[in-house]
């Protein structure tokens, strides 16, 4: 490993995203073929008042550049992962500075993905070294460490079930980690370029994923499937969430366009809505069936209503450089995001949706199902692109994934 891949220096993965984020904020030439929708964009901007400002209840300078940041399921407890590597853990509460609890060193490259498992005793991390990591959040000691997880660079882990976890890489590889099992139980080459984002459908224990290669993927854990992936988009997937009780899938996208498709029928999408645009939608957290937060590029987030599609408004700002990540507290009374500025903020969630139209409903964050019991597309598109890989592969058995979650 070259030493310039080491502490606080970014891979050449990571440089290329955050070159990506440069170019797209200083686009002008793009911006000036929009025109009118730009002009209109700025105006929108504007609507950010002051006093959205003002709700940003704790500020934590992180010190360094992060990439992914996670609640814990029950306490006032927030991790976040930065580029040098390390991973660090805070605990808050309002009226107070946020305390520091633990720096660890986990990664030789950047930390680009955590999450909290095993009902938060453990965070799970990933990494361009291909490793994944799981950490003891009392003790800060490695608990298992895998070295070869994936093949390319691991870019983004979610939470499925409470034994179960799937991470995605940048060469379009997803795989599901059994912590009961102590195994992956689940491999899926379905994509041609980096996994941006997964959401899971629990009722049908599907998985959808979206990719840098501009499509959406639905992989089935029941039959160890691909059972369905769209057509090739114009621009990238960089985000995804389920909407409407199952019958919808919201996609965000580079140009700034949020791309709908109707669940079982993901071909194509549905509906497009481009108010966002031109910048991009790299983040997309769900409110409720009808609401959806997205954070931008311009470093905006807004509360955006799906069906009748319209921006509700602007309800903060975290800086001028693009969201990063957006996470809702354990309980649902703090909004959290990270950004290029080196910040963690933790917005008072019931300030930020004044004058919304209506509040929060009273019910803590739950997985997203198809209820309506849809059936999924069956058949894959070709690719376009001229890849060797593979677009899907039943699930497999890795013999030297075997003991990865044997201490959780």
């Amino acid at each position: 490993m070259s030493a310039a891949f080491d502490r606080g220096q970014p891979s050449p993965g990571d440089r290329v995203k955050m070159m990506k984020s440069r170019l797209r904020v200083g686009d002008c030439g793009r911006r000036r073929t929009k025109g009118l929708r730009f002009v209109m964009l700025v105006a929108y901007c504007e609507n950010v008042t002051s006093s959205a400002i003002d709700y940003c209840e704790m500020e934590i300078d992180l010190g360094k550049l992060p990439f992914d940041l996670d609640f814990h399921p029950s306490n006032n407890l927030v991790a976040a992962g930065l580029i040098t590597g390390h991973l660090l853990l805070y605990r808050y509460a309002a009226e107070s500075t946020p305390q520091r609890l633990l720096e660890v060193s986990a990664h030789t490259e950047s930390c680009r993905a955590l999450r909290f498992v095993n009902e938060g005793r453990a965070i799970v991390t990933g990494s361009p070294d291909c490793s994944i990591l799981a950490t003891d959040i009392e003790t800060g000691e490695e608990i298992a460490r895998l070295e070869n997880s994936h093949g390319a660079a691991v870019n983004r882990i979610v939470n499925l079930t409470e034994s179960t976890i799937a991470s995605g890489d940048d060469e379009g590889c997803i795989k599901v980690w059994d912590t009961r099992q102590r195994s992956c139980c689940n491999s899926f080459n379905v994509h041609e370029e980096y996994i941006s984002d997964m959401t899971f459908a629990s009722d049908s224990m599907k998985l959808i994923g979206t990719s840098g290669d501009g499509t959406l993927s639905v992989c089935n854990l029941r039959s160890n499937k691909v059972q369905t992936r769209s057509e090739f988009s114009e621009d990238e997937l960089l985000s995804v969430v389920i909407m409407k009780n199952g019958r919808k899938v919201l996609c965000g996208t580079q140009t700034g366009t949020l791309l709908l498709y109707s669940w079982g029928f993901f071909k194509d999408c549905s509906d497009r809505f481009v108010d966002l645009s031109p910048n991009s939608v790299d983040v997309l957290l769900k409110l409720d069936e009808d609401r959806v937060i997205t954070g931008s590029e311009n470093g905006i987030i807004s509360l955006v209503g799906i069906l009748p599609n319209r921006i509700i408004q602007p309800i903060a700002e975290h800086s001028e450089y693009p969201v990063e990540r957006l996470a809702f507290s354990h309980d649902r009374k703090f909004l959290g995001s990270i950004s290029h500025d080196h910040t963690l903020k933790l917005w008072d969630l019931d300030d930020l949706l004044q004058g919304s139209g209506n509040t929060l409903p009273n019910h803590s964050a739950v997985s997203d199902s198809d209820s309506d019991g849809m059936d999924v597309d069956d058949s894959m598109p070709k690719s376009s692109k001229g890849t060797k890989r593979k677009n899907a592969s039943k699930g497999q058995n890795f013999s030297n994934s075997n003991s990865f979650f044997a201490d959780l």
